[in-house]
């Protein structure tokens, strides 16, 4: 994922944390909050609660994955952080896609125009 679309900065993680919606599922948490640019910053969240280190880089990497996929069918000018919960462990890229798939379409950040391009 490019540099330009990540979160990086605590205030904008914190930020969310305080003033985002949260939507969930049995795996992940997705915070969401307008940002007023013209595109989208993920960022991605695996505690350590996870396992160790090759599990939560694991987890992190298969969501940057599923979301950069994702990435051109969403509505530009949103602020997102997917929080990884233990069931996310062990799961397929498949099974993780798909509960990205279902958070964003929750949120309704889906943009139905792009995808029937």
């Amino acid at each position: 994922m490019q540099r330009r679309f990540r979160l990086r900065d605590s205030r904008d993680f914190d930020r969310l944390k305080r003033e985002g919606r949260t939507f969930s599922n049995r795996g992940l948490a997705l915070s969401v909050m307008p940002n007023g640019l013209d595109c989208n910053r993920y960022g991605f969240v695996a505690g350590k609660r996870l396992g160790n280190a090759v599990a939560r880089n694991r987890v992190k990497r298969r969501l940057r994955e599923a979301v950069r996929e994702l990435h051109p069918r969403l509505k530009p000018g949103w602020d997102m952080v997917f929080v990884a919960r233990t069931a996310l462990v062990g799961e397929s890229f498949a099974a993780i896609r798909l509960m990205v798939e279902a958070l964003v379409h929750q949120a309704r950040l889906v943009d139905e125009q792009k995808g029937a391009e």
